[in-house]
């Protein structure tokens, strides 16, 4: 049976990406799709790389229009997914992209964005290492998820095997992230003109408080850390590239461990995982190489000299850092085969 999508946000990023790949999904059909300011007008006038796709127009975003699927991706600026809740009581299955189902803490929603506290979801980032298991295990048959921030994720599943293991303490990471500028939207903004980025590097919400912060604090509590057993210096870094997130992390490094027992805690945690790898040692990733992939690539070094693991990851912020979480989790609460429909080679040059 083919399931019925609706996908508000289209005209967006991270809306196009889940677009492009529900495009090649065997077991959906798209059928709607919605916007705010550009409702009314050609989804291919926004996104023209969709050419399966170009008989749909962008509808207005409202609870009546995306009621009646069998599964709604909002992918909205924070804050606005909320207001649909209620409405899509009877949708099967709810996909929110955006930040307002990720939180548990309303503690962390209200230092971090403010308002209501919306009802947290099941954490679409499947491989994480949790407690007892993988987060892949809380997905199976969910009817709400909440797709990950891109940042957050990507750091997360750096550091997660090595809390998981108790091969490193959690209360003095370090991660310092180049970004590309896709993560931050398509609305327009005067400091990602490319006259502003072209040729600079600049970085943005330094200092404790990028609204990712909680996330990573939430997934390596989840991994096993004590509620104040995580610490984070979280730096991101704003570079001229599309797409693509390097995210380089480190953390002191539990007393007495071998570099055995220290890489084998990574190695155990994604051997089987088909979209994260762990490369060769003393191989790290390019961004380059992940870009149009669901997967995530990194690399480990042990410096013995600062006693720290520095763990480097590369993933397409649009793909594994968006799009691509909310399809695998799509098919891991549907019981379809989780690779479905994500690519997992990338594209070169």
């Amino acid at each position: 049976m083919t399931l019925s999508v609706a996908v508000s946000g289209a005209s967006g990023y991270a809306g196009g990406e889940i677009l492009r790949l529900l495009a090649d999904h065997p077991d959906v059909e798209v059928r709607t799709v919605t916007a705010h300011a550009n409702a009314g007008q050609p989804l291919l006038a926004h996104q023209p790389h969709l050419r399966s796709l170009a008989g749909l127009d962008l509808q207005p975003t409202t609870p009546e229009v995306l009621a009646g699927h069998d599964i709604v991706f909002l992918a909205l600026p924070h804050g606005q997914s909320a207001q649909y809740t209620d409405a899509l009581a009877d949708t099967p299955l709810v996909i929110d992209a955006g930040a307002d189902h990720r939180l548990v803490s309303s503690v962390d929603w209200a230092a971090f964005y403010g308002g209501d506290h919306p009802e947290p979801w099941a954490y679409g980032v499947p491989e994480l290492p949790i407690a007892g298991g993988k987060q892949r295990e809380n997905l199976r048959a969910a009817k709400r998820i909440a797709a990950p921030g891109c940042n957050a994720s990507t750091v997360s599943l750096s550091l997660a095997p090595g809390i998981a293991a108790g091969v490193i303490d959690g209360r003095d990471i370090v991660s310092v992230l180049a970004v590309g500028p896709s993560g931050a939207g398509k609305s327009a903004k005067t400091n990602l003109l490319a006259s502003e980025i072209l040729g600079s590097a600049n970085p943005y919400a330094v200092g404790g408080t990028h609204r990712h912060i909680p996330e990573i604090r939430q997934a390596l509590i989840a991994a096993g850390a004590s509620a104040d057993g995580i610490r984070i210096s979280f730096t991101p870094v704003l570079v001229p590239m599309a797409r693509g997130i390097l995210a380089t992390s480190s953390a002191p490094l539990v007393e007495g461990m071998t570099d055995a027992e220290i890489r084998g805690a990574w190695e155990k945690a994604y051997a089987d995982e088909p979209f994260v790898e762990l490369l060769p040692e003393g191989v790290f990733p390019r961004t380059a190489d992940v870009l149009g992939a669901n997967v995530a690539s990194m690399g480990l070094a042990i410096d013995r000299a600062a006693n720290r693991v520095t763990v480097v990851a590369a993933v397409d912020n649009l793909v594994k850092g968006t799009a691509g979480a909310a399809l695998q989790s799509m098919n891991i609460a549907l019981g379809l085969a989780e690779t479905t429909a994500l690519p997992l080679n990338g594209v070169a040059p």
